[in-house]
């Protein structure tokens, strides 16, 4: 059910509440939306608020506007994966195991090369930086305070490979990651399971050794498949 939308003018709001509708399966593929008057009555914002937000969702690969039928929803497959808006309503469910699944494909084929650069590539101080971030996750007491050091210390693992593309890579993909590493932190024994990994990973970055820096990143990876395997089933 549509909600209405208390912030008139504001059409991000009514991005992100038909986003959330699409991408989590209320609104499912092929579904027409509503008529343009009456939408805006419904969300309770201005007929140019309503344009402007779907144009934005147009962008994103979400809808698309025909002039007989109107906007309807379009198959997954045309949706802009990598888009941080898309990315962020898909965590915001329950993730189901297909996209659990890709995001563990996504990170076997991105980081294993990712630390085998930082190796080569490094300097003292991002070195310093990814030491601080593994120290903040020795240190953490809950979940919460794990994630976010998890985080930052893949964060700053991209970073460290100098390859600026890589880099920019993490602010498309984090809010992906940051549910990745809280569920499976969350699924293993204990939170902290996989500190042993990181400092593998973090020691052979020190010493400049690119192919075991790639083996220990993609043991930490297999291992969080692992951890993954372990939550209730959900299918798509």
């Amino acid at each position: 059910m549509v909600k209405p939308v208390a912030s008139r003018g504001l059409h991000n709001l009514v991005v992100q509440q038909l986003g959330r509708l699409i991408v989590s399966g209320e609104l499912s593929p092929g579904a027409g939306l509503p008529r343009e008057e009456a939408l805006a009555e419904r969300l309770q914002v201005s007929r140019t608020a309503l344009r402007e937000a779907l144009k934005v969702l147009t962008t994103k690969g979400l809808i698309e506007s025909r002039q007989r039928t109107g906007a309807r929803v379009r198959e997954a497959i045309h949706w802009n994966q990598l888009d941080a808006d898309i990315l962020a309503w898909r965590c915001a469910s329950m993730p189901t195991d297909s996209f659990v699944e890709k995001l563990v494909e996504m990170r076997e084929l991105i980081e294993p090369g990712a630390a085998a650069a930082a190796a080569r590539r490094r300097t003292d101080a991002q070195l310093a930086d990814l030491g601080a971030a593994y120290e903040a996750m020795a240190a953490a007491e809950d979940l919460d305070a794990w994630a976010e050091a998890d985080l930052a210390f893949h964060e700053r693992l991209l970073r460290a490979t100098n390859n600026e593309l890589m880099a920019s890579l993490f602010s498309v993909i984090e809010t992906a990651l940051g549910t990745f590493f809280r569920l499976s932190a969350s699924n293993a024994d204990n939170f902290k399971a996989a500190l042993p990994h990181h400092q593998r990973v973090y020691e052979a970055v020190r010493r400049r050794q690119p192919e075991k820096a790639r083996q220990a990143m993609q043991t930490m990876v297999s291992e969080s498949r692992d951890n993954i395997a372990k939550r209730p089933r959900r299918k798509p």
